[in-house]
C-alpha cells in the first residue's frame, strides 16, 4: 500500500457521514479511485457494521473491513452544538458530503441546502435514503431485505414453483451505493462547468425498481405479471443451469447461432432446424419441451469435458463455483481481485480488489479500513487547526 494517490479522483475530498452498506460502499469506491475520504462515526460505537459478526479479525468485523478501506476515521457527536461546529469546518473543506441520515436530520442540525449554498457552495451533497423525500413512504427508513420484497425483486427470484427468495447479498444496498457514486461523479462534472455544487438524491426504493430492468420492460409493454423462472431467463432459452453426470453447469445461449453450435456439441444438430426451436421466440414458447430434451441429453456428459467443448465452440457456459472456489480461481488471481493488506489490529488480511482499470490514473488501496477514531487527532489538529488543548476538551466532553 502507498498513501500517494494517483487515481482519477486524486485531490478530491469526501466527507463520509454514512453507515451500514450503501453509503460506505459508495465512499470506498470513490476512495479506490483516488479520493481522500474522511469517515465520521459516533463516539464509542461507530458504524453499526463494526459489530456485525462473526467473523471478527483482531476485534474488527469482516463486514466492516470489506467496505471501508481508503478512509480515515474520526469520531464526532454531531447532535451537539460543539460537534456541529466541527462538522461545519469539515464540510467547508470537502468536495463531497455523503450522508444517509433519516430525511431532515442534517436540516435539523442547521446544515440544509441553503446553508451549503452560503458556506460551501461547491460541495456536492449526496443523500442516500430508503424511500426518498416525496411519496406516501417518503422519509421512512429503508432496509435492503424489505426493499427487495417491495420492489418485486423477490417475486422473480427463486424456484418457479417455490417461494419468493432474496438475493444472496444486500443487492439493493450495493446497487444504490454504485448509483450514488455515478450521480456524484456526474455532479462533479457539472461543477466543472457551473462552478457550483448541487444536491444529489438516491434511494433504495428507486434502485430496487431500477434493477427490474428487462423484467419491468416486459410487464410495461404487455401488462402481464412477471414470474419466477428459477435459474432461467424470461426472454432467452436455453439460458439456465443444467444437471450433468457429475454436477451442474450454467449455460447462456444468447442467439440462434450459438444455439446451433450448442446442439452440435450435444449431438442433436436436428434441434437447430426444428421449427419449434430454430428461433429464440419459438424456444421461449416451447421452453418446457426443449429443456426436457436438453436435460436428458446432458446426462451423458462430464462437467469439465462439456465446458471445454462448449467453450471451444463459442457457447457461453461455466462451472457453478462456491464462493471459495471463485475467490481462489486462477482468473481471479490474474485479475488481482483478491488483495492482501496490513491492518493495525487485524494484521495481514485479504480483501476484494477493484473492479475497474484505468490506463493513466490507476486505482489503488492506500489505507486499510480504519479503527474507530484512528485519525481524529490528526484531522482535527493538522487539518482543522484545533489545538491539543481544544482536542482534549472535546474528548472530555465526549464530543469526539
Amino acid at each position: 500500500m502507498t498513501e500517494n494517490a494517483t487515481g482519477a479522483l486524486a485531490g478530491l475530498r469526501v466527507l463520509d457521514l454514512t453507515r451500514i452498506l450503501a453509503g460506505p460502499l459508495c465512499a470506498q469506491t470513490l476512495g479506490d479511485m483516488g479520493a481522500e475520504v474522511i469517515k465520521v462515526e459516533p463516539p464509542g460505537a461507530g458504524d453499526d457494521t463494526r459489530t456485525w459478526g462473526p467473523p471478527f479479525v483482531g476485534g474488527e468485523s469482516g463486514y466492516f473491513l470489506g467496505i471501508n478501506r481508503n478512509k480515515r476515521s474520526i469520531t464526532l457527536n454531531m447532535a451537539v452544538n460543539s460537534g456541529q461546529a466541527v462538522l461545519a469546518k469539515l464540510i467547508a473543506q470537502c468536495d463531497v458530503l455523503l450522508e444517509n441520515f433519516k430525511v431532515g436530520t442534517l436540516e435539523k442540525w442547521g446544515f440544509d441546502n441553503a446553508w451549503l449554498k452560503a458556506h460551501a457552495p461547491r460541495v456536492i451533497r449526496c443523500s442516500i435514503t430508503g424511500y426518498g423525500q416525496e411519496g406516501p413512504k417518503g422519509g421512512l427508513p429503508g432496509y435492503d431485505f424489505i426493499l427487495q420484497a417491495e420492489s418485486g425483486l423477490m417475486s422473480i427470484t427463486g424456484d418457479a414453483e417455490g417461494e419468493p427468495m432474496k438475493y444472496g447479498v444486500a443487492i439493493v444496498d450495493i446497487t444504490t451505493g454504485l448509483l450514488a457514486c455515478n450521480a456524484i461523479l456526474a455532479a462533479l462534472n457539472a461543477r466543472e462547468r457551473s462552478g457550483i455544487g448541487q444536491h444529489v438524491e438516491v434511494c433504495l426504493y428507486d434502485s430496487g425498481l431500477f434493477m427490474l430492468a428487462n423484467v419491468a420492460a416486459n410487464h410495461l409493454v404487455t401488462g402481464k405479471e412477471a414470474r419466477r423462472f428459477g435459474n432461467g431467463h424470461p426472454n432467452i432459452v436455453p439460458y439456465t443451469t443444467y444437471p450433468v453426470k457429475d454436477g451442474m453447469i450454467a449455460v447462456a445461449v444468447g442467439n440462434d447461432g450459438q444455439f446451433t453450435k450448442f446442439c452440435e456439441v450435444l449431438g442433436h444438430a436436428e434441434w437447430a432446424s426444428d421449427e419449434r426451436f430454430n428461433k429464440n421466440p419459438q424456444r421461449v414458447a416451447n421452453r418446457e419441451v426443449l429443456e426436457a430434451q436438453i436435460i436428458q441429453a446432458l446426462k451423458a456428459f462430464i462437467a469439465e469435458d462439456l465446458i471445454a467443448k462448449l467453450t471451444k465452440a463459442g457457447v457461453p457456459c461455466g462451472q457453478i463455483n462456491s464462493v471459495s472456489q471463485a475467490l481462489a480461481a486462477p482468473h481471479t488471481v490474474a485479475r488481482g481481485m483478491v488483495q492482501t493488506i496490513d491492518h493495525p489490529k487485524a494484521g495481514e488480511i485479504k480483501v476484494l480488489g477493484m473492479p475497474f482499470r484505468f490506463s493513466q490514473t490507476p486505482a489503488s488501496i492506500r489505507r486499510p479500513p480504519p479503527t474507530l477514531g484512528q485519525h481524529t487527532d490528526e484531522v482535527l489538529g493538522a487539518e482543522l487547526g484545533f489545538t491539543e488543548e481544544e482536542i482534549r476538551s472535546l474528548r472530555s466532553q465526549k464530543v469526539i
